[in-house]
């Protein structure tokens, strides 16, 4: 198994603004606003799925059409401008759903945050936050497409919701790569965002024995990540990605 120095070092290595230019974390860094960073960030996270390079390419266009200011946009923007908008699963109907629900929360809330924070206090777990927000965002979409749930999958069917622990290491995490713009979880109680990619180099470093890239499997990983680092288990997603552009795994599509 792979030791904490090794793990150590490759986080070290990767986890530096460097890396914020080829990740779709690069979003979070576009805008000041508190409110546009949680959008920005939480749409990017919904898109980070297929070839990193066309999902951002996709991704720079769908924040030019808001130019540059997502909070204005749910509020205000015209979403038919999104009508020929799609990417792989997910067709324009899919987005333009998740911006009106977004629009919703974000004229009767805080937004975001507050929603997360709601959530997460029910039990003080990222799993009761996690089904809170998903459970909000389908109770108020009467369509629910194969697309809308792929994008935004449910965590009552104990999938790994890569995703959103992805959104929520960039909301809670100190920079630089992340922005740690809120404080009601603490990094120590995050979970590794899990794909086939961090799956695989987990198991063969030795840190995860089960085979399928499940919510339990989130569990395991992290609990066996909190051996090395408690207070900042998330911080090995550094050390994983690392572990695929050194070559000690070939990278696939997630």
């Amino acid at each position: 198994m792979i030791t904490k120095t090794e793990l150590d070092k490759l986080v070290e290595k990767y986890e530096n603004p460097a890396f914020i230019n080829s990740d779709p974390v690069q979003f979070i860094h576009k805008s000041g606003d508190k409110k546009d960073i949680e959008i920005a960030g939480f749409i990017a996270a919904l898109f980070a799925f297929g070839s990193r390079k066309v999902f951002i390419k996709k991704l720079n266009t769908l924040f030019s059409v808001m130019q540059g200011r997502p909070l204005d946009y749910i509020l205000n923007g015209d979403f038919n401008l999104l009508s020929d908008f799609d990417y792989r699963f997910a067709k324009s109907e899919d987005i333009k759903a998740i911006l009106q629900v977004l629009k919703k929360l974000y004229s009767l809330s805080k937004g975001l945050s507050e929603l997360f924070e709601y959530g997460y206090k029910i039990d003080n777990t990222v799993l009761s936050s996690l089904t809170t927000v998903t459970d909000y965002f389908y109770a108020n979409n009467p369509d629910i497409t194969q697309g809308f749930s792929f994008m935004l999958a449910n965590p009552r069917k104990g999938g790994a919701m890569k995703r959103l622990n992805m959104y929520l290491r960039w909301m809670v995490r100190k920079p630089p790569v992340d922005l740690a713009i809120w404080d009601f979880i603490s990094p120590s109680e995050l979970l590794i965002p899990l794909d086939i990619h961090v799956g695989n180099v987990s198991r063969k470093m030795g840190l995860l024995s089960r085979s399928s890239n499940d919510f339990k499997s989130v569990i395991a990983l992290t609990e066996k990540l909190k051996e090395f680092d408690p207070n900042d288990p998330v911080k090995y997603d550094f050390a994983m990605f690392g572990a695929g552009v050194e070559g000690l795994y070939k990278e696939q599509k997630v």
